[in-house]
């Protein structure tokens, strides 16, 4: 019968086991680390795309959002081209209705003895002209005008010159009657500002009308 004897020493293999515990731990820590950088990578790519998601979902709303603003912006346009459409369309309206308040104006304190030929519309500037008896006639017109029409204001002589009617200019004529030619701006009074209003000229044979009505 044969005997085996261990002729290493014991403290040679224990040193060998303690290297080789070591080493399985160091490959043990290794693959841990190795699987906490995987899982901590899948984490932060997760993250990553979760946030790319949120970045398209965003840009999608900024463009709906950009779509609704042209919209919004369209409509205010429109709705401001219809206010002006219909600022306009009033304002026509009042203007149309100031030339016969004028002339109503006008036969109502046009003093006897005044025959007007012409009235000048320039915006809110009003141009009469015509023929008066006297000096007197007129200043009393622009009395009138300035203190009793609530249609016109700041009446202003313009010119007034001595002139002779119903025949030839010769002096001696004897069908011919000496008159008064003058000429007056006075203002259309206006509580709201106004836009600017055409150039418009009465008829000569209407204003011999109102001044016809007013001598009456």
């Amino acid at each position: 019968m044969s005997m085996r004897i261990n002729l290493l020493p014991h403290r040679e293999m224990r040193r060998e086991r303690r290297k080789k515990d070591f080493v399985g731990l160091l490959a043990l820590v290794g693959v841990g680390a190795v699987a906490a950088a995987i899982v901590v990578a899948l984490g932060i790519s997760q993250r990553i795309d979760a946030q790319h998601a949120r970045n398209d979902f965003i840009r999608a709303e900024n463009s709906k959002l950009d779509e609704q603003i042209k919209e919004i912006a369209t409509l205010r346009a429109e709705i401001e081209a219809l206010r002006a459409r219909q600022y306009a369309v009033e304002t026509l309206q009042t203007n149309r209705t100031i030339p016969v308040h004028l002339m109503d104006e006008l036969v109502k304190h046009t003093p006897d003895g005044i025959y007007l030929k012409t009235m000048r519309q320039d915006e809110r500037k009003i141009t009469l002209a015509g023929y008066a008896q006297s000096n007197e006639r007129v200043s009393e017109l622009l009395r009138n005008l300035a203190n009793h029409t609530p249609w016109l204001e700041r009446p202003e002589l313009i010119e007034i010159k001595a002139a002779r009617i119903g025949g030839s200019a010769a002096a001696k004529d004897k069908d011919a009657r000496r008159a008064f030619e003058f000429s007056l701006n006075a203002l259309i009074k206006s509580a709201d500002p106004q836009p600017a209003m055409p150039k418009t000229t009465a008829a000569p044979a209407a204003l011999a009308a109102a001044g016809a009505a007013a001598n009456r």
